[in-house]
C-alpha cells in the first residue's frame, strides 16, 4: 500500500508508550483516530498487533498506515545552511546536553504558518552511527518566539527525564533581563498570580485568573532605571507558565515589557530603541544530570540586538551579578 510508513524505534525512545510515541510522528492527527488505527490492527509492531499502552523497544519496526488526509502540514525540511546556523547558536554542548542562544524572532516549535523553527532544525544533530543513529536532541522547555536567549535540549532519554524532574521540582534558576515601560514601585519582590487562557476579547493572550488559572510565581529585581519611564529588571520565573513574565509584569505591576504589544508594551516616546520584545533569558543554573554533585551554570551577555537599547539608556547588564543570590530554590 502506498504511503505506508515503517519507522524504526530509536535508542532514546525505548520504553515509551506506543500511543505517546505515535503522537510525536503524527502530531496533526486526531487522538481518536490514532487510537482507532491501533485498536483495529492497522498499526503493527514487527508485523504484530499492539495496544496503546505497549512499551516500545529499541530497533522495533512500527508500521503506520496512510494518514495524510487527516494531517495538516508536512515534516520539517532541512535547509542547506541550517546546520551551520544551529552550530553558531551553541553556547554549551557536552555530547548530551546542548544549550543554544536562540535569537529573537525564531520560533521554538512549529505551528500554523511557521516554516522554520528550532525544533525542526534539531534534526541536523542526529547521530549517524552506533546506537544513537537517528537520535536527535529533544527540547527541554520553550521560549516565546520573540524572547531571545538560553534554550536547553538533550540527546539521551534518561537526561530528558532527569531534566523533566528538575524542572518539575523547580530545582533550577532561569534568569531573564527585561526592559519595562514604567518602573515597579518596589525594588524587588515576588509576584503571585494564576495564569489562564483569555477568552473573548482576550482570547489571543494569557490573563491573570487566581480562581481558574495555573499557579504562577515570579521573582523580580529592578537593576537600573531612567527617570520614571524605563527600568531594567531581572526576573526569575519559579514556575513555567505560558507568557508568565509578560503577564505578571504587565497585569500585576503595570509595567509591561517594551515592545510587547500583546500585553501593552509599546515603545517609549523620546527614545530610539530597537524594535523588538525587550526580554532575554540570560542565565540557567541547575544540577548536572550526568555528574553527581556538580552544578551547571551557563550565562550569556546582553543580546547584540539589545545593545542599542543599553547604549541609548546607559544600562550595563552584568551577567555575573546575581540579583536573587539570597532567594532559595
Amino acid at each position: 500500500m502506498s504511503n505506508v510508513r515503517h519507522i524504526q524505534v530509536k535508542a532514546d525512545e525505548e520504553g515509551q508508550r506506543l500511543d505517546r510515541w505515535l503522537k510525536k510522528y503524527c502530531p496533526k492527527t486526531p487522538f481518536g483516530l490514532l487510537q482507532k488505527i491501533i485498536r483495529t490492527g492497522q498499526l503493527r509492531i514487527d508485523g504484530k498487533r499492539a495496544k496503546s499502552a505497549t512499551k516500545l523497544s529499541y530497533g522495533q519496526s512500527v508500521r503506520i498506515p496512510p494518514l495524510e488526509m487527516h494531517e495538516k502540514g508536512a515534516p520539517y525540511k532541512i535547509r542547506a545552511n541550517d546546520k551551520e546556523f544551529m552550530e553558531s547558536l551553541i553556547v554549551y554542548d557536552d555530547g548530551d546536553l546542548i544549550i543554544f542562544n536562540k535569537p529573537y524572532g525564531l520560533p521554538t516549535q512549529g505551528g500554523s504558518d511557521i516554516d522554520r523553527h528550532m525544533d525542526g532544525m534539531l534534526a541536523v544533530f542526529e547521530s549517524t552511527h552506533g546506537k544513537l543513529k537517528g537520535v536527535r536532541p529533544k527540547l527541554l522547555h520553550r521560549l516565546d518566539k520573540d524572547t531571545s536567549g538560553l534554550l536547553m535540549c538533550a540527546r539521551e532519554l534518561k537526561t530528558v527525564q532527569a531534566m523533566g524532574r528538575t524542572l518539575k521540582d523547580k530545582n533550577i534558576r532561569k534568569y531573564y533581563w527585561g526592559f519595562t515601560h514604567n518602573i515597579p514601585e518596589a525594588e524587588a519582590g515576588t509576584i503571585f498570580g494564576g495564569i489562564a487562557k483569555g477568552k473573548g476579547a482576550n482570547k489571543e493572550r494569557m490573563v491573570l485568573d487566581d480562581e481558574h488559572g495555573q499557579r504562577a510565581q515570579t521573582e523580580f529585581c529592578v537593576i537600573d532605571q531612567v527617570g520614571d519611564d524605563i527600568a531594567l529588571v531581572a526576573f526569575w520565573p519559579r514556575t513555567g507558565r505560558t507568557h508568565q513574565i509578560r503577564v505578571h509584569i504587565a497585569d500585576a505591576l503595570g509595567c509591561p515589557i517594551i515592545g510587547d504589544r500583546k500585553y501593552g508594551g509599546s515603545f517609549v516616546e523620546g527614545f530610539d530603541l530597537n524594535k523588538r520584545l525587550h526580554l532575554q533569558a540570560y542565565r540557567i543554573a541547575f544540577p548536572n544530570p550526568n555528574k553527581k554533585n556538580q552544578m551547571l551554570d551557563i550565562s550569556i551577555p546582553i543580546a547584540e540586538d539589545l545593545k542599542k537599547t543599553c547604549q541609548t539608556l546607559g544600562f550595563h547588564p552584568d551577567k555575573a551579578y546575581d540579583p536573587f543570590e539570597n532567594v532559595k530554590i
